[in-house]
């Protein structure tokens, strides 16, 4: 039998996709090239934002028509699948079954069933009392499109319940994931090739299993890729007050750890920080930003951005604009708020209008671009002729005689070169700016340990 899967939404969910698609294979079930040919389709949700339901609820219509035509069995999962529940199968006639976050047990047992009685056929779930039991252990190619690249979950949920967010709500409580199931799941992915790992949490910097936090996870992580073909390591999202002295010295001192950092600040203004439940000040974040520079000069910061949140002045949008200026944030992540009903926002006073938070939006991106260009330009400037290790991910998407490759800094370069690289780390030399993509010129590959991975186009 044959399945296809759409997910949107944060790298968890892609992680979260790779694994159930992991249970279905091991069942001898092959992914369809489309939904059309497929006997169960899924949809990985995101509730963060009104805009993501929306873009499912376009893709529900769709198969709503499409279900008119053939039987299939189509599994809403994710996080708006916990927030709306069996009312989607209400409103959607299309929808076999509806797949929280916190029911993915439900997934082998979908499968069973669809195998049983037909694609189409209802679902029928267990009694209370005979829950299934689903190892969730995500396959090491949860990396998306480079099956050199992986996700590994580290902990789920979130229990900071910032005042605008919809997460803790449908992701549930902060659950750490024990070491020796993290770490074995690394090791399975260094054997079979896997370049870099990218560990994942909602508030992964929160991870404790007994003793075990954070810092000592990054340790055990670091002591574990030792001489495998596994050389770099990312984590994300890390919250500002979670991110101890301790992470970052274990992380300047492992240079496994890429000189990259996602950080989200959200806004510059300490009462809107204080409204959104946040739990730090600018101060605090403008002197943890220096600290990590301090330690890795080299280190480049992302972050995400929420503006128009209710109550924000001009004077509140002007700290957030110095705050910027002051970081100097590599990209942004720039959203306009988006009330969530059930959120302890929702219900606050003072509503930015529409049209105001789009022209605040627009303020902030274009700041941004100015800096995003500024830190590219001082690589340029400060490297000219110079080389940076790079990891070759795929082709030139408009150029078949070039690849494309990520740094350490999470920049994308582009530079002549044969698609055996791909999977490859290379020194490859700055030369100019196209965008916001480096242009490289000569490179060098560089010592490999162990076979490059295979990469099938």
């Amino acid at each position: 039998m044959t399945y296809f899967f759409e997910t949107y939404g944060c790298q968890m969910n892609c992680a979260e996709s790779a694994a159930l698609k992991l249970a279905a294979q091991e069942r001898g079930w092959t992914e369809a090239a489309s939904s059309d040919a497929a006997d169960l389709i899924l949809i990985n949700t995101c509730s963060v934002r009104a805009t993501a339901e929306r873009r499912v609820e376009g893709r529900l219509a769709q198969y709503e028509a499409a279900r008119k035509k053939r039987p299939f069995t189509l599994v809403v999962a994710g996080c708006m699948a916990e927030r709306l529940g069996e009312t989607l199968k209400t409103r959607w006639r299309c929808v076999t079954a509806v797949m929280g976050p916190r029911a993915r047990d439900l997934f082998p047992l979908i499968l069973a069933q669809t195998e049983a009685r037909g694609p189409g056929a209802p679902f029928e779930p267990p009694p209370a009392d005979e829950k299934p039991v689903f190892s969730f252990a995500p396959s090491h190619t949860g990396g998306g499109e480079s099956p050199f690249r992986s996700y590994i979950p580290v902990m789920h949920g979130c229990s900071n319940f910032c005042s605008y967010c919809i997460v803790p709500y449908v992701r549930g409580p902060e659950v750490s994931r024990p070491p020796d199931s993290i770490l074995r799941e690394i090791r399975g992915a260094a054997e079979s090739g896997v370049r870099e790992i990218t560990l994942l949490g909602q508030n992964v910097n929160s991870y404790r299993w007994g003793r075990v936090q954070f810092p000592e996870l990054l340790s055990l992580v670091a002591d574990a890729i030792e001489g495998t073909p596994l050389r770099w390591v990312r984590f994300l999202s890390s919250h500002p007050k979670d991110l101890s002295d301790e992470t970052i010295r274990v992380m300047a001192a492992r240079p496994c750890f890429c000189r990259h950092l996602h950080l989200p600040v959200q806004h510059g203004s300490n009462r809107i920080l204080a409204a959104m439940n946040r739990r730090y000040t600018r101060e605090d974040y403008l002197a943890l930003t220096a600290r990590l520079r301090s330690a890795m000069p080299d280190l480049s910061l992302s972050t995400d951005i929420l503006v128009g949140f209710p109550g924000e002045t001009r004077e509140d949008l002007d700290a957030l604009l110095s705050l910027m200026e002051e970081a100097r944030f590599s990209y942004a992540y720039m959203y306009h708020y988006n009330p969530r009903e059930g959120t302890a926002a929702y219900a606050l006073p003072n509503r930015v209008s529409e049209s105001e938070k789009r022209a605040r939006l627009a303020e902030v991106i274009a700041l941004q671009k100015r800096h995003t260009r500024a830190c590219l330009e001082e690589r340029i400037g400060a490297r000219a002729g110079a080389r940076v290790r790079a990891l070759v991910e795929r082709p030139a998407p408009r150029n078949p005689a070039a690849v494309l490759a990520r740094t350490e800094r999470d920049e994308m370069v582009v530079f002549p070169g044969s698609r055996s690289l791909i999977g490859r780390f290379v020194d490859v030399r700055l030369e100019a700016l196209r965008g916001n993509t480096l242009l490289g010129g000569d490179y060098s590959p560089t010592c490999e340990i162990g076979p490059p991975t295979r990469y099938s186009l």
